[in-house]
């Protein structure tokens, strides 16, 4: 098996839907692709019928009900505790299954769901939209070797914002592999057939191996696209969330409550999540293993006792890209600890607790303690004082007329914005926070899919502290995004790389979001016409030029690569467009949750105060073996300075929790 995996199994393990997500994409493709060939026939065969036709009078209206209701069953997908974070006015706002919101209408080729871009021959704005792989040549690739690295922010700031996407957002592909009008298989076809969206390679490429990268479209969200015709929704495609849209740790436990139960150590009622039975790290829990026929990660072998192969599958969490690198996989396991550690605290302070009971009220410190670290400690990295102190400050308090969904531009763009700052390399360092000698740091494209590193490499405690102990990569216009994203992504033994940067601007177009200047417009910022203007407003004439050479007009470029394109705000890491679509974002996020954890009601004062004083330091310290961490592990400084001993970094007081105590 392991010499058959190929794209489809990249997809599978990353973006394919699962579960009743998996069921609401197909129910939805379904309906879409039936009312697409009806439209077809009718129009094909308008000479037949003497009437106007309506796309339902060609079959049983009841039989369309049907599939409609099936994708919109509203089912309450987490268990009590969870469940009730949502919105008291609309109780499925936030909810995981449900389609990305809009801040502007969508911008598709023919109005309702085809992407931006689908025929290159046709002009938007006046001018041909570049490929992006041809954007990504001219525009990302670095201009020489001259890295440069942040003087502010660790490795952590960088993964840390991949492990907080992941608690708020996943797309689900289309579940087909092959082509829905004539059989294609998308995975080795460069013909744009739905739900094949091909990245075009341009012919003076250095890729010369192939003409295409693979790509496939969103899926559809039900009632959406063509199916809004009949059922009189919003007539234009919508993509799927397959998270909720809350921070609550979903990437821990999971955002169904089927999910959420495999998860779970039901042999004993102690609360515990499952744990690695094979394996463990110097006496510390590992995760579970996946128990997927083929393995992407089972395609990497360690060979142990010099003749014997040990198969090493990838491991399974709360969010199915736990194991994409060793660093996002650390916290994953750092987390999975956390959990267990504080049930058994729990169970020690509270005997007569059952089993459910300490899973939930962990479960619950978990989502809130991520709330405090995002808002209290890493938005500001990103961006700046400014706007935490415009938007994000003090909380203002629950809004049952905010809408928490995530938007499909944040999703699609805005919170993609740390691709630029990865390093080429995991670093891992020894004890000293020096270079570990014995396990290298790996370049990234080695690191992917690979929990065999962990496992025979070392355990976490290295790449922890390279995560806090190195600084990320600083995003310049001269090396927006290093060789390792743009040549070597998931570069495994299947020669499958891919480019990120061209995946993140065709996803954008997939998903009909607007060009850069609509985006500043709704921010209130500026919109450059021309070279003089955008030059002003990248505060780089040679890049200005560049843009328009490929795009001729700002209003085309894509969102994301606008964004991550502009000069930073003060002390912030993001330009003007994307900090006010992180900022806005986030606002929404913490207004519409009704159990945010500063809510009325939510905890009480005590426990409020102790969440208050929690530290990621501390959760590094109590469930690894690092001895000194800096005390704010997103604020680079070499070691020695800033850095402090575990002991001396102060313990999360539980006593709050202690059932009938004086608190």
């Amino acid at each position: 098996r392991r010499n058959t995996v190929g794209s489809m199994d990249i997809r599978r393990l990353l973006t394919q839907p699962a579960r009743d997500t998996r069921s609401a994409v197909r129910a939805a493709e379904y309906m879409e692709n039936t009312i697409k060939l009806i439209l077809a026939r009718s129009t094909q065969n308008h000479h037949i019928h003497k009437r106007s036709l309506n796309a339902t009078g060609l079959f049983c209206f009841s039989n369309a009900q049907k599939v409609h209701v099936y994708a919109h069953t509203p089912t309450c997908v987490h268990v009590i505790y969870i469940c009730i974070s949502l919105s008291r006015k609309e109780p499925r706002r936030g909810a995981s299954n449900t389609p990305f919101t809009r801040w502007l209408p969508p911008q598709y080729e023919d109005g309702v769901s085809l992407a931006k871009g689908w025929d290159p021959n046709r002009q938007i704005n006046g001018n041909y939209l570049p490929l992006v792989r041809e954007v990504s040549d001219h525009i990302l690739k670095p201009v020489d070797n001259n890295l440069e690295s942040d003087v502010l922010n660790t490795n952590l700031v960088t993964f840390f914002g991949q492990w907080t996407d992941h608690d708020l957002t996943l797309t689900p592909t289309s579940p087909s592999i092959r082509s829905f009008n004539n059989g294609v298989n998308c995975d080795v076809s460069c013909d744009r057939t739905e739900p094949c969206f091909p990245i075009t390679i341009p012919e003076d490429d250095p890729r010369t191996d192939k003409t295409c990268i693979t790509f496939f479209r969103s899926a559809p969200a039900c009632g959406s696209g063509y199916t809004g015709h009949i059922f009189g929704a919003a007539n234009v495609r919508e993509q799927i969330n397959a998270l909720t849209s809350f921070i609550d740790s979903g990437q821990v436990y999971g955002s169904e409550d089927a999910q959420a139960r495999d998860l779970r150590d039901l042999t004993s009622d102690k609360g515990l999540l499952r744990v690695n039975t094979r394996f463990t790290d110097n006496g510390r829990e590992l995760l579970p293993f996946s128990n997927m026929d083929v393995s992407m990660c089972a395609n990497h072998r360690r060979i142990t006792n010099n003749s014997n192969a040990e198969e090493v599958p990838c491991f399974v969490a709360g969010d199915p890209r736990s194991t994409e690198n060793i660093a996002l996989t650390s916290i994953h396991t750092l987390m999975l600890r956390e959990h267990n550690r504080l049930a058994r605290a729990l169970a020690q302070l509270n005997p007569q607790w059952t089993g459910e009971t300490i899973y939930q009220e962990a479960r619950k410190i978990m989502g809130a303690k991520f709330q405090v670290f995002t808002f209290r400690d890493y938005l500001v990295h990103i961006v700046g004082p400014d706007l935490i102190k415009k938007k994000l400050s003090s909380y203002p308090g629950y809004d049952e007329n905010v809408d928490p969904t995530i938007a499909s531009v944040f999703a699609t763009a805005a919170f993609r914005f740390a691709h630029p700052t990865i390093q080429p390399f995991q670093f891992r360092l020894d004890e000293n926070y020096n270079e570990s000698p014995r396990y290298p740091s790996p370049l990234l494209h080695n690191a992917f899919f690979t929990p065999w590193r962990i496992i025979f490499e070392g355990g976490l405690d290295p790449v922890v502290r390279g995560l806090v102990g190195r600084p990320n990569k600083l995003n310049t216009q001269d090396h927006i995004l290093h060789d390792e994203l743009r040549e070597k992504l998931f570069d495994l033994s299947m020669h499958l790389n891919r480019d990120l940067g061209s995946l993140n601007m065709q996803r954008g177009r997939d998903h009909g979001i607007p060009g850069y200047n609509e985006w500043r417009g709704f921010c209130g910022l500026s919109q450059p016409k021309d070279l003089t203007e955008l030059a002003v407003v990248m505060n780089n004439t040679v890049l200005a030029q560049k843009l328009l050479d490929l795009y001729g007009t700002p209003d085309n470029i894509d969102v994301w690569l606008g964004g991550v394109a502009e000069p930073f705000v003060p002390n912030g890491r993001v330009g003007p467009l994307l900090g006010c679509l992180i900022a806005n974002q986030f606002q929404k996020i913490r207004q519409g949750d009704r159990f945010w954890w500063e809510n009325d009601g939510v905890f009480t004062d005590a426990q409020r105060d102790s969440l208050r004083k929690a530290s990621l330091a501390r959760i590094i310290c109590d469930n690894t073996g690092i001895t000194d961490v800096p005390k704010n592990p997103f604020y680079f400084r070499p070691r020695g300075v800033g850095y402090t001993p575990c002991e001396n970094i102060p313990a999360f007081d539980l006593s709050p929790w202690k059932e009938n105590s004086e608190y």
